[in-house]
């Protein structure tokens, strides 16, 4: 019996091995490939460079006119962090909260707008607000609320259920409003559970391309991963750059995200599991 034990962690270890490594492959060959020239790429992607350099990064770096679009990122993640952070905690305290039928069926349909693709809203989308210079970036964050909140309701709402009651009504004979019970009581016990929504909406707001290919249009305001379109021309595709650009914008995210992790995993299942 013990040796039928070892034998299946053994195999469960090798397996995990093995999709770490898949896991890790796409790392490997943006680093990798970052230090080389463009005549190495296409000579052997998997090849580690003859020659480490700095090269391509410093000319992505500049070409990027990487300070801006890192602050133009930056501006757009934060700010649209925290009005999903702060609409959606609302949101889903106040259908938690509520015992109605009507808060069960508006919560129902929070969590089915996640099953409705991006692509199916673009074209009424674009119609509507098109490239208004009124949008920008203000108009992107509430673009972003709405794609973001489902899951983030989803989120909090889980992890409401495992907040008592008796905690809002001990604040509310304490003389607290409904929004003074929610912010001072009930948001700072979300801290888990946020850290875990930010860092899953900032993931994908930080690396999205459509979206604000669609909505920003002034000069000056594109992010990383609209800056980083210049390197794929009609004609050439300067891979080097390029991936020296994509190495140097997700070092943000991953600090991120290591700092964090605790936190996330935490938030995860307070969520999804109450």
């Amino acid at each position: 019996m013990k040796k039928k034990k070892s034998t299946q962690r053994i195999l469960i270890e090798v397996l995990g091995l093995l999709f770490g490594l898949l896991w890790l492959s796409p790392f490997y060959l943006m680093i990798v490939n970052a230090f080389k020239t463009k005549l190495e790429i296409f000579q052997d992607t998997l090849k580690p460079p003859t020659m480490w350099t700095f090269d391509n990064f410093k000319q992505a770096f500049e070409e990027l006119a990487f300070l801006q679009t890192f602050m133009n990122s930056l501006f757009m993640s934060v700010g649209s962090i925290i009005i999903i952070l702060f609409f959606s905690a609302m949101a889903a305290y106040a259908l938690s909260r509520n015992g109605s039928k009507l808060s069960g069926a508006i919560f129902f349909l929070f969590v089915a707008a996640m099953l409705i693709p991006f692509q199916s809203v673009m074209i009424p989308l674009v119609a509507l607000f098109g490239k208004a210079d009124a949008l920008n970036f203000y108009g992107l964050m509430f673009m972003y609320l709405g794609f973001g909140c489902s899951l983030s309701i989803f989120l909090y709402h889980g992890a409401l259920k495992g907040i008592p009651k008796s905690l809002d009504e001990a604040a509310t004979i304490d003389g607290c409003n409904r929004f003074q019970v929610f912010w001072y009581i009930i948001l700072p016990m979300l801290k888990p559970i946020s850290i875990t929504v930010a860092i899953l909406n900032i993931i994908w707001i930080w690396n999205d391309y459509l979206l604000p290919s669609l909505v920003i249009s002034g000069a000056g305001t594109d992010t990383i991963p609209l800056k980083l379109f210049l390197f794929f021309g009609q004609y050439t595709k300067q891979w080097h750059l390029a991936l020296a650009g994509l190495t140097i914008s997700i070092i943000p995210v991953i600090i991120a995200y290591l700092i964090a992790q605790k936190q996330i995993i935490k938030g995860v299942s307070d969520g999804a599991v109450k």
